[in-house]
């Protein structure tokens, strides 16, 4: 759907307020800070807009309390349209952008992205696939790998260079996606791929009653075992796609999902550091599993990501904080999710 500004919640803070109280709490208000559900709105000129009183601990807090909007000076109007820009742009919206069109700083919006995205993070997937179901297993390499590559023992199931003058992205990031065909996904960056972390991700976030298609990597033929049928597809002889309908064996679900995130870290975001790739997949994750194909707009995706923002935070630690972390990544500080 299409975003119209003119919606007072983009403008009013009052009505951004009324819109992040309607989501997070549909049948009123709960306190965060014991969970209970009496309390009452403190009312008058002398308290906070949206101020509410917990009667059985006694504390004081709003919407944003509990979320990762807490403790931000960004008017909320400003927060529900970029939600709004994030949720809504297939291939992300830069720091930058956010930067110019929320009028607020480029620290702030780099940092206003961020928590976004920990918003849009799934703290509790469930497997994907099923009975009769097919879940397709790709790796991508993307970006230069900045941490040190993981001393490698010999793994017989250990994937080797497939394509002439390709070193099996030896010095790049390691991706790896599993895509439920027409559903979701559950994408991870890896310091190393190797049959065992692969096989904990893959056990963990599908079904072994699903058929497992892949390509011809040797990291999949013992792993395919524990599925009800694997089945795989040549790409070094130009095998993309075989059979149909039920039949059809392909990857191509899982490449689609690729597609779309290398275009948009490629032309939105260009680069990221290394400690924050597992974050943009997140987000990239979070509207993938949230299309138009399945049934969600944007409005619908928005408000599933303002949903998300509770319950987590994300400080900003800067280089002269009191862990001496580094400021690397972005060129601005580190990020901590608590």
């Amino acid at each position: 759907m299409t975003i119209i500004l003119t919606d007072p919640m983009f403008h009013d803070e009052t009505a951004a307020r009324l819109y992040f109280e309607s989501q997070r709490w549909p049948t009123g208000p709960y306190c965060p800070h014991c969970g209970s559900t009496d309390a009452c709105r403190m009312e008058g000129e002398s308290h906070q807009a949206g101020m509410c009183y917990c009667r059985d601990c006694g504390k004081k807090f709003t919407v944003t309390v509990g979320t990762v909007m807490e403790r931000s000076h960004i008017p909320l109007a400003k927060w529900a349209l970029g939600f709004r820009l994030m949720a809504g742009s297939k291939k992300g919206m830069s720091a930058h952008q956010l930067h110019r069109q929320l009028g607020i700083t480029y620290k702030s919006a780099w940092f206003m992205a961020h928590r976004i995205r920990e918003a849009m993070r799934d703290e509790n997937p469930t497997p994907l696939g099923g009975e009769g179901k097919v879940i397709e297993a790709d790796e991508a390499y993307h970006g230069k790998r900045e941490t040190p590559r993981e001393p490698q023992r010999h793994d017989k199931y250990r994937s080797k260079p497939t394509k002439k003058g390709k070193s099996g992205g030896a010095q790049k990031r390691p991706i790896v996606a599993l895509v439920e065909r027409h559903g979701e996904a559950r994408v991870t960056h890896m310091n190393t791929v190797n049959s065992k972390n692969l096989r904990e991700f893959m056990v963990k976030n599908a079904s072994r009653k699903s058929k497992l298609h892949t390509d011809e990597s040797g990291l999949y033929p013992a792993i395919g075992q524990e599925f009800a049928k694997h089945e795989t597809v040549n790409h070094s002889r130009h095998e993309y796609a075989r059979g149909k309908g039920d039949d059809l064996v392909t990857t191509n679900w899982a490449e689609g999902y690729f597609g779309v995130f290398k275009r948009g870290m490629t032309g939105i975001y260009q680069h990221c550091g290394e400690q924050h790739l597992q974050r943009y997949l997140d987000e990239f994750t979070f509207r993938y599993n949230n299309r138009v194909a399945l049934g969600v707009d944007d409005t619908d995706r928005t408000a599933y990501a303002v949903q998300g923002a509770t319950g987590k935070r994300l400080t900003y630690r800067g280089p002269n904080s009191a862990t001496n972390a580094p400021a690397v990544g972005s060129g601005i500080s580190d990020l901590e999710a608590r």
